[in-house]
């Protein structure tokens, strides 16, 4: 899967990524110090790209995943560091403040720098790189010297709900700090290539055994589920202002013979504003693990994302997911899911509740075409985490070798 082309990128941003599927031929070699990850996502929310790569990254040396500070409601406790590990050892490190730092950033921030660099001298970590996710890190991130600095782009963060406002200010200090930046999708890539000298593309990738197990036609029916009737129309992932509820409730309404299984956390948005038609249940947030037994009771995977500023720049992990799992999946029109999966017709696109329904229609009878399966399986033959992760190291390595010349 080509991750850029010479019409779409200038001369100074050729030297983007291979495809995932086009990693180097020669013997692959681990040669990264520390990593020191800021993040804005807690690592136990929901699993998605940072523990793909991250935990990639702890296999090979050791990973520290810094989450935002934790303030208690009251001024008992001094500041201090909490440390927990998790998959393959990373270590997440959150500092936790007392309530009168709460609302005072200059200073929130210099207690945070003072417990991360007792840590850091505490634990050796004295040669690191970072791995950095938000903008608004910096706050931090400038106190200390990384011999490597990579932003690794995810979200345009700045569209979303109750964004920071200086968060826009921070990208750019970030940008001139950072030696690399990836980005999780095409429609990203353009936009952030224009800021940065050195910027590569990462779409989205996929763990095909992990949800590969939901073609196994013997994997148990979870409980909550079993209950349903069919056809079931599913969606997993984060319920927010990404989410077009309006378009969920439509075509509950239009299709009362499909049962909408919906699985994740609600978040930033007021539950009581979901469309609670009789058909359409909502299940709550789910354990990855869990993830390719509720994948296999579905006959129909969706993408019910709204067009909006937050979903201008989204690469939707979930899409080859679904199709991972053998699911025929119906999108709406978010770019990086249309090019390439609506451009290869595998994956139906609409935006209208009319349109839509009839692509879930017509999705419910594409899951039975094998020509439709062999198509999807030799385009998710060419993509990994494993590559996508292996050709970021590759980068990485590059760069601090041309530094230390």
């Amino acid at each position: 899967m080509p991750l850029s082309t010479p019409a779409e990128a200038p001369v100074r941003a050729a030297a983007t990524a291979p495809a995932a599927g086009q990693a180097d031929a020669t013997p692959f070699t681990y040669l990264l110090p520390d990593l020191v990850c800021f993040a804005h996502l807690h690592w136990d929310f929901v699993w998605q790209r940072p523990q793909h790569l991250l935990s990639r990254f702890a296999q090979h040396g050791r990973v520290f995943y810094v989450e935002d500070a934790f303030f208690h409601a009251d001024d008992l406790i001094e500041p201090h560091l909490e440390v927990k590990e998790r998959q393959n050892g990373v270590k997440v490190l959150v500092v936790h403040l007392p309530n009168r730092l709460r609302g005072d950033d200059t200073a929130s921030d210099q207690a945070q720098v003072a417990v991360l660099k007792k840590f850091f001298a505490d634990n050796g970590i004295d040669t690191y790189a970072f791995w950095i996710y938000t903008p608004m890190a910096m706050s931090r991130a400038r106190e200390f010297h990384p011999v490597l600095t990579v932003y690794d782009c995810m979200d345009e963060l700045a569209q979303f709900k109750f964004a920071p406002p200086a968060l826009r200010q921070r990208e750019q200090e970030l940008f001139r700090q950072a030696d690399l930046v990836f980005t999780g999708g095409q429609r990203l890539y353009e936009a952030k290539r224009e800021q940065h000298d050195d910027a590569h593309a990462f779409p989205s990738s996929i763990d095909k055994e992990h949800f590969g197990q939901a073609r196994n036609p013997k994997l148990a029916e979870p409980a909550d589920q079993a209950g349903i009737a069919h056809p079931r129309i599913g969606f997993f992932g984060v319920v927010d202002e990404r989410l077009d509820i309006e378009l969920l409730g439509q075509l509950a309404t239009n299709h009362p013979q499909w049962q909408f299984v919906i699985i994740g956390p609600v978040v930033k948005i007021d539950p009581a504003t979901l469309p609670h038609n009789e058909n359409i249940h909502y299940l709550g947030g789910k354990n990855y693990q869990e993830l390719p037994a509720y994948l296999r009771g579905w006959d129909v995977a969706t993408l019910l994302f709204a067009r909006n500023e937050s979903t201008e720049f989204i690469s939707p992990t979930k899409t080859p997911e679904y199709l991972a799992a053998g699911r025929p999946v119906v999108s709406t029109s978010i770019r990086d899911v249309v090019r390439p999966y609506g451009d290869l017709n595998l994956v139906q696109i609409a935006d209208d509740p009319k349109d839509f329904g009839k692509a879930i229609a017509y999705a419910l009878e594409q899951g039975k075409d094998a020509d439709w399966r062999t198509r999807t399986d030799d385009y998710l033959a060419t993509i990994s985490w494993d590559l996508t992760w292996q050709n970021m190291v590759n980068l990485m390595q590059k760069r601090l070798l041309a530094k230390k010349a």
